[in-house]
């Protein structure tokens, strides 16, 4: 596929603050346009949280108890159909595309996933944007009932991965029921991994992590979409890097510097065509943001590539593989704060394209 329109493009991370659907999804298309996504809403309904609303239809998880639980009568028999299911949707031979509704993203999980499916419809974008809670993330938030977290266990692990697969997978298929033409981008938020490493996860290997972020995907790009990661805080990049996602998301307000700690990986992935998604509209920083234009914010990008120039990596290679985003998302912002990050984001992006027109 061809990636070559995404260059300095603008695209948002998740959440909103917003209580208005309609508002909220004007902003999208006024200011994202050319790559909409669909606002994860927290303010709407508290299934939009990032961590409950991916686990509709989870095997093991129950809602009102937020908790994980093998123990319950014909728990097997679903756990062995729930596999079948994922075996099936994979092996692209699902009837009618029937079974991978059993693991839709319902409106009352996603109120705003068809404002996006009907914009698409219309204005028929090459891009598109998804999310799905990274499987790393999800495994160290969800407990069992006793409180030990769902990654220790290799069952509840395999459920966790592959319900995010199949919740990917169904965006990518409505977004291309929408328009055959699209090429969706399903991000995977991952911002646990920047612990990685740390005390609270030191008996969890950089290849099991690898290995879970790898296999979603693949899922996803098996299907036609590009994959990509967020990570709000410091990371090992090495570990998304190869796992083969497509697209990397960092805060670069905050951690640019972080990325050319490994200078070597980057400069392989975007001499294969990886893209670095810029979070340099700093959400994280509301006294940053309250005080940032796009001079300021041009300065900070300025920055980030030069931290990559300065470990040999040639400008153009960046430029051409760059895209723009907030630093996460503008959920828990004010609503004149969000809107404007958002704004903020656009223009930079603008202003980008015109800078680097002929390079």
């Amino acid at each position: 596929m061809n990636t070559d329109s995404l260059k300095l493009n603008c695209i948002a991370i998740g959440s909103m603050p917003h209580k208005n659907l309609t508002e909220a999804f004007n902003l999208v298309i006024n200011t994202f346009g050319d790559i909409p996504f669909w606002p994860q809403m927290s303010k709407i309904s508290k299934n939009e949280d990032m961590i409950i609303q991916f686990t509709e239809n989870m095997p093991a998880f129950f809602s009102d108890k937020s908790y994980l639980d093998m123990d319950y009568d014909n728990f097997y028999e679903d756990l062995e159909n729930f596999f079948l299911d994922y075996e099936t949707i994979l092996s692209k031979e699902d009837p009618g595309d029937k079974l991978i509704e059993k693991y839709a993203i319902t409106p009352e999980m996603a109120c705003s996933f068809s404002c996006l499916t009907d914009y698409i419809k219309i204005s028929k974008p090459e891009f598109a944007k998804g999310q799905i809670v990274g499987p790393f993330t999800l495994a160290t938030t969800l407990v069992d009932k006793d409180g030990k977290c769902a990654i220790y266990d290799d069952t509840l692990k395999e459920i966790i991965i592959k319900t995010l697969s199949l919740k990917a997978v169904w965006q990518i298929k409505k977004m291309k029921e929408a328009n055959p033409d699209i090429t969706p981008i399903i991000f995977i938020d991952e911002p646990s991994i920047s612990q990685l490493g740390t005390s609270a996860y030191v008996s969890i290997s950089e290849d099991e992590v690898l290995n879970m972020i790898k296999e979603v995907s693949d899922t996803i790009k098996s299907f036609g979409a590009l994959s990509a990661i967020h990570c709000c805080g410091k990371c090992d990049w090495k570990v998304p890097i190869e796992s083969g996602v497509n697209m990397l998301n960092l805060d670069a307000y905050s951690y640019a510097q972080n990325l050319s700690v490994y200078a070597k990986s980057v400069k392989n992935f975007l001499e294969n065509n990886g893209k670095i998604v810029w979070g340099i509209v700093p959400t994280l920083d509301k006294n940053a943001l309250e005080k940032a234009g796009t001079d300021i914010i041009e300065n900070h990008f300025n920055k980030a590539v030069k931290y990559l120039t300065n470990k040999g990596i040639n400008e153009k290679l960046i430029i051409d593989n760059s895209l723009v985003s907030t630093s996460c998302g503008a959920g828990s912002l004010t609503i004149e704060l969000a809107e404007k990050a958002l704004k903020l984001t656009k223009e930079i992006s603008d202003r980008l394209k015109e800078r680097y027109n002929d390079i």
